[in-house]
C-alpha cells in the first residue's frame, strides 16, 4: 500500500518526499482532532474500578 501511495505521488524525490510528510501530518491531525475526540466516549477506558 505504501508503495502505491509512493509511486503516485508526482514531482522529484525531494518534492516526494515533501508531499508524504505533509500527507503523513494531515492524516495525524484528522485522526487527533477528528477521529478520536469522536470514538473516545465510545471507549471503555474511562469506566475503571478499583477493588
Amino acid at each position: 500500500m505504501y508503495g502505491w501511495i509512493w509511486r503516485r505521488l508526482p514531482g522529484p524525490l525531494y518534492l516526494r518526499i515533501i508531499e508524504a510528510v505533509v500527507l503523513t501530518a494531515g492524516i495525524i491531525a484528522l485522526l487527533m482532532f477528528v477521529v478520536f475526540p469522536w470514538a473516545e466516549p465510545k471507549l471503555p477506558f474511562n469506566h475503571v474500578t478499583t477493588q
